[in-house]
């Protein structure tokens, strides 16, 4: 599992790191898919399964070698810090299309998860009583979750813990949607904008050295529920990694046909026709989160006009969503065809 990586291997892991992070900062895509698809996911869920008790113990007892090596701590380094670099760079980008272009953004991901659909079945062979049921149970929740209707904002910090556990989701589980998720239960704008903007606050207060803000109410009680999300998703993603570590080893086929019906599923939330609906205030004006941008409630699909030249332009992006999982499917196979030729020294 800890193959020795090229620096070229590494570069590629930071970028597999920037597609996962912008792929987990929007809603209804899922990054899962991209570590799935990347050839990484099953050396990600048992790199995180290593984030337990042992691993503890050898970084209290001051073993740090030894913990980098258990944890797979490289692999895992260099996959957050693209991430990271993508929460600054390359999802601000695909904000600014989304808001100018986002049919054509909703496009392209829908094409690229009908790739991913492509590349995960087509070397999938064992088709039989056990793998045929749970594809279709993971496509019938995949098409449920698409078509549910948000939850009211609830800041209670059980909930909120809960929340936390299902937003990993994005990672650990292809074609899971964290984000949308958030959507669905009613907490998207109080945990991924008003949270993280409080945080941003505090620390360029601390910086400041102002430390009024701990007399600020509102501000204290949004980083107490930004701390127990945190301490959430940190539960899910350990206990998600453990179950599906454990099931991706005793029941790997059935496990990738039900991860393969709830990717096609979940084509329903990236249809690229569909209109943004807005949360509305008492007047029928939209309302607005710390940002200042619209909260999104939910989308609203509908059927394209082929008379249109924009629907013509969908198309073709969706074409180069495909196009883009093609090229990585035939990048895989030419890079391991050529480490299979190249001579031992």
């Amino acid at each position: 599992m800890h193959q020795p990586r090229t620096f070229l291997d590494n570069f590629f892991l930071v970028i597999k790191g920037l597609c996962m992070g912008a792929a987990n900062k929007v809603p209804g895509v899922s990054g899962g898919i991209v570590a799935f698809v990347g050839g990484f996911y099953e050396e990600f869920i048992y790199s995180l399964q290593k984030l337990n008790s042992k691993a503890v113990k050898l970084l209290f007892n001051g073993r740090f070698k030894s913990f980098y090596k258990y944890t797979n701590a490289q692999f895992l380094i260099l996959l957050i810090f693209g991430m990271l670099v993508s929460y600054f760079s390359v999802s601000r980008i695909l904000d600014y299309f989304l808001d100018h272009n986002e049919i054509f953004v909703w496009a392209t991901f829908f094409g690229m998860v009908i790739g991913s659909i492509y590349y995960i079945g087509k070397d999938f062979e064992p088709w039989n009583r056990r793998t045929v049921p749970a594809g279709i149970i993971g496509l019938l929740i995949g098409i449920s979750i698409s078509f549910l209707n948000p939850a009211k904002e609830n800041d209670n910090l059980i909930f909120i813990f809960f929340c936390g556990i299902i937003s990993v989701s994005g990672m650990t589980l292809p074609g899971l949607s964290g984000s949308f998720i958030l959507i669905l239960l009613g907490n998207y704008v109080l945990l991924l904008v008003d949270s993280v903007n409080a945080l941003y606050d505090t620390f360029s207060d601390i910086f400041a050295g102002d430390f009024s803000f701990v007399d600020n109410g509102e501000r204290i009680r949004t980083l107490k529920i930004l701390a127990v999300f945190t301490l959430g998703s940190a539960t899910g993603l350990v206990t998600f990694s453990h179950l599906l570590s454990y099931v991706l080893k005793h029941y790997k086929a059935t496990t990738t046909a039900v991860i393969l019906g709830f990717i096609t599923g979940s084509l329903g939330v990236l249809w690229p026709w569909k209109r943004t609906m807005f949360k509305l205030g008492p007047e029928g004006n939209p309302l607005l989160d710390s940002n200042g941008d619209k909260i999104v409630l939910n989308y609203k699909r509908y059927l394209p006009d082929i008379a249109l030249a924009e629907t013509w332009w969908a198309l073709l992006f969706i074409i180069l969503g495909i196009l883009i999982l093609l090229l990585l499917d035939w990048y895989g196979k030419n890079r391991n065809e050529k480490k299979q030729v190249r001579p031992s020294r």
